[in-house]
């Protein structure tokens, strides 16, 4: 006989009728295309190659981060700890590879202690929410700043500029006309995805955002997979700070400034439902696409810089009334 856990995850592996394909899931690529298409007729420097190599370089970091705050909203959480994450991993890794400030010339592993500061931090946001039950927003929103204060003692009052040239290539050498850091986000998007889709990890996230209370009563414990899911967010959030740092070529306690609000607003316009059980990694990609075609566009037509706010914000909100339309005519409730 099979336990109740063993039960609940053998129907999560099984598969599923096919049905047809949902408003919600079509309409980011839909909205993709026709965005690109409208700002491709107003302006010859959008559908320039140049340009498109541009959007994929500049959407690499924000989609590396949307990648790690999607399994967070797929369990129905919030985590806005991703700029202080981001700033302590990217000055760690300045400190650690070659730079102006000491000796040290660590390399590969000092990107991977980096990329472990990060997921130390989310498994802190983790353990967290399971042990004093708090909300995930106030526990993130905690760990960011906990993170900040880490990177503000690393600078200690002066710039560390970093001389490593295997790290200083992800930003400027490319393959196939895309810089290393775009190429970094693709694997990392196909990482999020299989890990999404083929792991118990992936699988159960979905479940604690969808029904948690079912998954408990069928015996699963739910609060090492929550610490899971904030450590692998975290784990994203440092590698963040580390493309941030590529690209700048230098650490800085604002490296992950403005990441958190940006991919919470991507994974949401792609189709993940801030009360989770919905969505994924590839329709976070979308969204993270279609922000940053809809951002290039507007400054290639010319749009000023205060209305692309708000038209972005505009965007967001109807993204999210779309998404949430169909559980609040069943529900008639509003939180």
């Amino acid at each position: 006989m099979t336990s109740p856990a063993e039960d609940v995850d053998v129907v999560a592996t099984r598969p599923q009728p096919r049905r047809g394909v949902s408003f919600r899931d079509a309409g980011p690529p839909i909205a993709l295309v026709v965005i690109f298409v409208v700002f491709a007729a107003l302006s010859p420097q959008f559908r320039g190659v140049a340009n498109i190599q541009n959007i994929f370089d500049t959407a690499a970091v924000l989609a590396v981060v949307t990648c790690g705050i999607t399994f967070v909203l797929m369990m129905g959480s919030i985590d806005l700890s991703a700029a202080g994450v981001m700033g302590a991993s990217a000055l760690a890794v300045a400190l650690l590879v070659e730079n102006n400030r000491n000796g040290n010339d660590f390399g590969l592993l000092g990107i991977a202690i980096a990329i472990l500061l990060g997921a130390a931090l989310g498994a802190v946001s983790g353990l967290a929410l399971v042990l004093l039950k708090v909300p995930s927003f106030m526990t993130t929103l905690g760990v960011s700043a906990v993170g900040l204060g880490i990177a503000t003692l690393m600078f200690n009052g002066v710039q560390p500029n970093i001389s490593d040239a295997m790290l200083e290539s992800w930003a400027t050498e490319r393959l196939l006309g895309f810089s290393w850091l775009a190429w970094i986000a693709v694997v990392c998007i196909a990482v999020g995805w299989l890990i999404q889709r083929y792991t118990r990890l992936g699988r159960y996230a979905f479940a604690i955002g969808g029904a948690e209370e079912v998954l408990a009563l069928s015996g699963v414990k739910v609060a090492p997979y929550k610490v899971a899911v904030f450590t692998l967010a975290g784990a994203f959030y440092g590698l963040g700070g580390v493309m941030v740092t590529s690209q700048l070529g230098a650490g800085l306690v604002q490296a992950g400034d403005g990441y958190d609000f940006s991919a919470i607003t991507a994974a949401v316009v792609g189709g993940t439902l801030l009360t989770g059980g919905r969505g994924g990694v590839l329709h976070s990609a979308v969204g993270v696409l279609l922000i940053m075609v809809l951002t290039n566009g507007l400054v290639q037509v010319g749009v000023s810089p205060y209305w692309q706010g708000g038209v972005q914000g505009l965007i967001v909100v109807a993204a999210v009334a779309a998404a949430v339309l169909p559980q609040r005519r069943r529900n008639q409730v509003v939180k």
